[in-house]
């Protein structure tokens, strides 16, 4: 959506329609040449303005973006891993060194009475 020009509702009802510049994984949004209307208050412009993600309700985006051919994913899936063979996986659960527990325990005669 780089370079889009996007309108975004916050959650407290401002809305800020800008063209994007950078979007990060926890939906932080960074836009330039952008006009923010506060609810009820008159509209104000603003060179560039950075959004936290949390704060962010909604995306409204441009009817004429070509969704359909954007969402198709084209990065190339990363092929799976050779797995061990399945002999050197055998009697490996639960983890640890074997045994139940470790030092201490019972003391020298090591059964019940």
């Amino acid at each position: 959506l780089k370079n889009e020009t996007v309108t975004i509702e916050l959650k407290n009802g401002t809305h800020v329609q800008g063209t994007i510049t950078a979007v990060d994984m926890s939906m932080n949004t960074h836009l330039k040449k952008v006009k923010m209307t506060v609810k009820n208050r008159e509209p104000t412009s603003l060179d560039t303005l950075s959004l936290r993600g949390n704060n962010i309700r909604m995306y409204i985006l441009p009817d004429s973006l070509p969704l359909d051919t954007l969402l198709i994913d084209d990065m190339p899936k990363p092929k799976a891993q050779k797995r061990k063979a399945e002999s050197d996986l055998r009697g490996r659960g639960r983890g640890g060194r074997g045994g139940r527990g470790g030092r201490g325990g019972r003391g020298a005669r090591g059964g019940r009475r």
